[in-house]
């Protein structure tokens, strides 16, 4: 990514949808308090560690809104005034789930797709770091989501290096939104998971169903 990260460093939010959803779904089967929820705010990640957080929002008409903050790499202030991330943004962004998060001091960086491409605000040069790398790395690397997603899966290191097959198949899935049982039941199975209706699967089924990968 670059410093300060910039738009093209995220790939497309139907992509990003899906390594999240594909994220999420193996961190809620495999831990007893998972970091992510999924709400009708969008996708959230509630801690990347140190405090650290994200939320991917999928709107209509193919927008989508990616926002979080890394508390060791996010900029928030220069000369004592907090940055306004959101000077600008369209009248269609979520305006008072975002405004409660620039209030908290929640926000590092704040992205919006619109029309094909990512935005953000023009960083003021003082900028050094928005915290996305930090933050979210996955968001422009597949290797960095396999990473990410196999150190979920309750199995020893030398088991999650293997996983990455795994996992990828399961991504291309759920980004063209044609999982099945068989899908999910064979990303869970190097968890144990012993498919259907074993409550680790029933976790991740309902994820995937509210998250609208499912065929």
């Amino acid at each position: 990514m670059h410093t300060p990260s910039r738009p093209e460093d995220l790939e497309h939010p139907e992509l990003l949808w899906a390594r999240a959803v594909t994220m999420a779904m193996v961190d809620a089967a495999c831990s007893t308090s998972t970091e992510f929820a999924l709400d009708h705010d969008g996708l959230w990640c509630h801690s990347t560690g140190a405090g650290g957080w994200w939320r991917l929002t999928l709107l209509d008409g193919g927008r989508a809104v990616f926002c979080g903050q890394d508390p060791d790499g996010s900029h928030t202030h220069l000369g004592g005034e907090q940055i306004d991330f959101l000077a600008g943004g369209p009248d269609w962004l979520p305006w008072e789930l975002l405004r409660d998060d620039a209030a908290g001091n929640l926000l590092g960086f704040v992205y919006w797709w619109q029309d094909g491409a990512w935005h953000r605000i023009p960083y003021p040069q003082e900028l050094a770091e928005d915290g996305l790398d930090g933050a979210a790395p996955w968001v422009g690397s597949q290797e960095e989501f396999l990473d990410l997603t196999a150190s979920s899966y309750d199995v020893p290191y030398a088991r999650q290096r293997t996983l990455g097959d795994t996992i990828a198949r399961f991504a291309a899935l759920a980004r063209e939104r044609t999982a099945d049982a068989d899908a999910v039941a064979a990303l869970l199975a190097p968890a144990g998971a012993d498919g259907p209706r074993a409550p680790r699967f029933e976790v991740a089924w309902d994820l995937a169903a509210r998250a609208g990968i499912l065929a």
